[in-house]
């Protein structure tokens, strides 16, 4: 307890370490102020979103009916081909392995409204989708039945029309009479480093309804063509349905899904506003070095060793009193930052992908800095250099974290860097979702880390304990 008074009062009485630790609070809400002001994406379209608040892809060709009450409906689907673009007009074969085809009910053609679906996909089978988020794997077979009995809606697949297997039952909320009938879409294709619009065609035999559908023809339309999560159809095509032979040809593009940073390129994330995270780490790196290597240049750690019972202790205590004092600026930081950069960057239409767990992202930022501050620590008792603990540790954490901000750095090479190195401690700001259900890049560059927030932050807590370890091996071996 001495010791920890000791070292306390040590480092509040030196102004510049003080100051460096509260200036990386500080610049946690100057950069976040810059991000919310600087956004502008006023008069965009309102982002669409799901039953749950959260972003959606809701563009689709959709032909339809009204169904007033419960009833069902029951089709094949023999056949699903897309095409993508090989150059400017020019369409060719390809694959987009979650396009699809098949039978929904929703709520309305309004964008984010809720539903239930189940589709043939081009790569993943039949699948039973509700409400965006939830995704359900099926047989590999042609024929859907969607059943509706109050807010209970069933899916069953079959191979031949006759013997059904239920996919899934969920509950959706459609009111009295929901929109029923048949369905396409066609995400983007996801190649290289971007990725490129797609459009899927389906043939629809042996449609069958039950219960008090309305009677006349089938309408057609593309839902939500001017949402800014839909890329467009590619030249020269667009949605359409034709019934050849008393079945249905429909051509699409778009998808039904939960929107991921590809489909909305223009949202923000958290971690975007909290992008001072990187000036603030370099300020408590510099503080931290200094509070070592500073008693060594001075020959003050003559003295605090020599009144000190133990090295090890005396290294613990310097530990702990630099990371509790980074980590309360860093959570104070974050605290006031992300809040205000959010509620700028909203002010001036930018759309922020929902925040589920901001105490969490508070706290870990604040854990971030402590555990770098302690890694500095470590290095700089080892070295006994202030520039060269800093360029260590920055060299470390820093520039993998500045790689990985590279869109051009290959994919593979982020995810390494975001796992094994110092680095990998930035996903404690991870607010993003990865969907199996979405095809994406769901890399570091566009928010999404490999290793779950606490994991991340785990990495970078073993390279300190180890940096600890170390340093007490060599206070003990070598002379002050």
């Amino acid at each position: 307890m001495k010791l920890l008074r000791a070292e306390w009062t040590k480092f509040r009485t030196v102004p510049g370490w003080v100051t460096g630790v509260v200036t990386a609070g500080l610049l946690l809400v100057l950069v976040a102020l810059l991000a919310g002001v600087s956004s502008d994406q006023k008069g965009a379209p309102p982002v669409p979103t799901g039953p749950d608040g959260g972003p959606v892809t809701d563009s689709f060709y959709f032909v339809h009916r009204s169904l007033a009450g419960d009833g069902s409906i029951t089709v094949s689907v023999p056949a699903l081909t897309t095409s993508v673009p090989a150059g400017i007009g020019d369409l060719r074969p390809g694959v987009v392995p979650w396009a699809k085809a098949g039978l929904i009910l929703k709520q309305n053609t309004r964008q984010g409204s809720a539903y239930a679906a189940i589709m043939v996909t081009s790569s993943h089978g039949v699948r039973m989708q509700d409400n965006y988020v939830n995704d359900t794997a099926g047989p590999a077979v042609r024929w859907l039945r969607l059943d509706r009995a109050g807010d209970e809606i069933t899916g069953s697949a079959s191979a031949d029309g006759t013997r059904w297997t239920k996919v899934g039952t969920v509950r959706v909320k459609l009111g009295p009479a929901a929109l029923g009938g048949l369905f396409v879409a066609s995400p983007q294709d996801v190649v290289g480093l971007g990725t490129r619009g797609s459009v899927s065609t389906a043939a629809f035999e042996n449609l069958r309804t039950r219960g008090r559908w309305t009677a006349g023809a089938w309408a057609g339309e593309h839902v939500g063509a001017e949402s800014p999560t839909f890329a467009g159809y590619p030249e020269n095509t667009s949605g359409s349905f034709t019934e050849p032979g008393g079945g249905f040809q429909v051509t699409g593009a778009g998808d039904i899904a939960p929107a991921v940073r590809d489909s909305l390129p223009t949202g923000g994330a958290l971690d975007n506003i909290l992008t001072g995270t990187f000036a603030a780490l370099i300020a408590v790196i510099v503080v931290a070095a200094l509070s070592i290597t500073s008693e060594y240049r001075t020959k003050l750690i003559h003295v605090t060793l020599a009144a000190a019972p133990g090295r090890s202790q005396v290294l613990l205590a310097k530990a702990l009193v630099l990371g509790c004092v980074t980590f309360v600026a860093g959570v104070a930081g974050t605290a006031v930052a992300a809040p205000l950069g959010i509620r700028l960057a909203q002010a001036n239409g930018v759309f922020i992908f929902p925040v589920p767990s901001p105490l969490r992202v508070a706290l870990g930022t604040g854990a971030l800095l402590a555990v770098a501050a302690i890694l500095a620590l470590s290095i700089g008792a080892v070295l006994r250099s202030s520039a060269g603990a800093v360029t260590t540790v920055i060299v470390a954490m820093v520039l993998p974290y500045l790689l990985v901000a590279n869109p051009f750095m290959p994919a593979g090479v982020a995810i390494w860097l975001t796992r094994v190195t110092p680095a990998a401690a930035f996903a404690v700001q991870q607010t993003l979702v990865q969907y199996p259900q979405v095809a994406s890049h769901y890399t570091p560059y566009n928010s999404y880390y490999p290793l779950a927030p606490w994991a991340g932050l785990a990495v970078l807590a073993a390279y300190a304990v180890a940096g600890l370890a170390v340093a007490a091996v060599v206070l003990h071996r070598r002379d002050a």
